[in-house]
């Protein structure tokens, strides 16, 4: 006969909601786990999927991911006569906030290096990839945006061609894949009043120039759009992805680019180390410290209830050792109980958010590693919560049971 399950079918009604209660306590701990583990994939995402060896960026900066960077597009001829390059492409990368039905749409935008770089790497769940060089788009399902679908981005209208899943931007929003040009069309958009200050502006300061004085019809230039101006850059990139050829050696050619005035250049891992250092770095400590605070909460909470059921059982523990049982069936009888309220605990909280966490907003995370961890320090809390049980069951006196 096992007491312990006789216990608990005994006070069946309490003893699942006590069961049901942790459960919940231990699902917000796995959801807390799994957030962190989504906040990591979801910063690291591009870097592990765009498949470069080299990221060239801004000088005396931690871009494209972690800090703005600014870069010429030149930088992508003189990076591909490096030896042992063999391939560059241009990097564009932007957040913009637009509104659709009513409600904010946040768009992680990213400019893919038309036509080398067509989508072909993106995990396409319907359409296709990118066919011309302007006004197509991939779309993140997250956005809500299917195939077919038509957005105005700035002045001009993108049609969605191809969606894909669990393309998320570290910020947590959903990512669309356009062409750089495309791309950098919709970052430097302005509205047209601001274009006509500007050229009213630019207007003010060539009637102030000596040349413009001896020939007025240079004046003309100041009414053209400024992409026009032969004196006017491109706009730059956020970055310049580079992948090397198998023989190359990353360490020398990233020396021989790092050593150029205007840029830096990174590796992949030294990328990633950037960004969970930077961006991310406030978000997994505070997501860490409140799953070490809900874990402790949770064994204070299991170490209470096993308390309390030990006290409705004082009677009956008394009893037992009034007629002789021995320690070892009393301790046996608190540590079963504890060991079936964490195993049942960690089932609930396991299919309840099998269910519950992909709602959330966030990519939410639960990798076996992390279960089987939980699992652990389940196993942990029952055993020292069962111990403020079984040291109260220990002081019991026999003769409690004739009282």
């Amino acid at each position: 006969m096992n007491l312990a399950l006789k216990d608990i079918r005994y006070s069946f009604g309490r003893f699942a909601l006590t069961t049901l209660g942790v459960g919940m306590l231990l699902m917000v701990v796995m959801g807390m786990g799994g957030i962190y583990r989504g906040v990591i994939e979801d910063a690291t995402l591009l870097i592990d999927r765009v498949d470069a060896d080299l990221w060239i960026v801004q000088r005396d900066t931690r871009g494209p991911f972690a800090e703005v960077s600014r870069v010429p597009p030149s930088l992508v001829h003189r990076a591909t006569a490096v030896p042992g390059v063999a391939s560059a492409r241009e990097f564009v990368y932007h957040t913009i906030q637009r509104e659709r039905n009513g409600k904010p749409l946040r768009i992680a935008v990213m400019g893919l290096s038309w036509p080398t770089d067509k989508g072909e790497w993106i995990a396409l769940t319907g359409g296709r990839v990118l066919r011309q060089n302007h006004f197509e788009m991939i779309a993140n399902e997250s956005l809500g945006l299917p195939v077919g679908h038509r957005i105005q981005l700035g002045q001009e209208t993108y049609t969605v061609v191809g969606t894909t899943n669990n393309m998320i931007g570290s910020s947590g929003d959903g990512m669309a894949f356009v062409t750089v040009r495309d791309a950098q069309a919709i970052q430097f958009d302005v509205p047209g009043e601001a274009v006509r200050l500007e050229r009213a502006a630019r207007e003010a300061r060539g009637r102030r120039f000596d040349l413009v004085a001896q020939q007025p019809m240079l004046l003309a230039n100041a009414q053209r759009p400024g992409s026009e101006l032969p004196a006017v850059a491109r706009p730059g990139l956020s970055a310049v992805m580079v992948s090397l050829k198998p023989d190359a050696d990353a360490d020398v050619v990233a020396d021989i680019i790092g050593g150029w005035g205007d840029v830096s250049v990174y590796t992949s891992d030294g990328q990633r180390e950037l960004l969970l250092k930077g961006t991310v770095e406030k978000i997994k400590r505070q997501i860490g410290l409140f799953r070490v605070l809900l874990t402790v909460i949770a064994a204070i909470i299991m170490a209470l209830i096993l308390y309390t059921m030990t006290l409705d059982k004082i009677h009956s523990i008394a009893l037992l050792k009034l007629i002789g049982a021995p320690n070892t069936v009393i301790l046996g009888l608190i540590l079963q109980q504890a060991l079936l309220l964490g195993a049942f605990g960690f089932a609930i909280a396991y299919l309840v958010g099998q269910k519950v966490f992909p709602m959330f907003p966030r990519r939410v995370l639960v990798t076996q590693p992390d279960l089987i961890q939980l699992a652990a320090i389940v196993l942990g809390i029952s055993i020292l919560s069962s111990v403020l049980g079984i040291w109260k069951a220990l002081r019991i006196s026999p003769n409690e049971a004739l009282s």
